[in-house]
């Protein structure tokens, strides 16, 4: 089935990043269609940096790289849900999951 994603006005989509075996959330970042389709290519994940205003793949200075297992989109198809086998802590804390700030 073909799903035509929704981006939102500044052309970004959060992505939720879930562990492929454990389904812990390891962290949530945003793509455009170019990180998107490049993440489709590799088989491992690249955002778009909001801050940076730059393309970014998880893992390129910290070797801590997340290979893609599976992409699951929303009911809106405004929101992805990307399980991965991940190389070390995902948070550039050290911590294994940025989810570590209980509340």
């Amino acid at each position: 089935m073909e799903i035509e994603l929704k981006f939102d006005e500044r052309g970004l989509i959060p992505a939720v990043i879930q562990d492929a075996v454990s389904n812990e959330v390891l962290m949530v970042a945003y793509m455009n269609k170019e990180s998107f389709e490049i993440t489709l290519k590799e088989k491992r994940t690249c955002f778009w940096s909001r801050s940076r205003k730059t393309l970014w793949r998880k893992g390129e200075t910290s070797g801590h790289v997340q290979k893609v297992v599976e992409i699951h989109a929303d009911c809106d198809a405004d929101c992805l849900l990307i399980k991965v086998d991940q190389t070390g802590p995902a948070c550039h804390t050290g911590e294994r999951s940025c989810f570590f700030n209980r509340l």
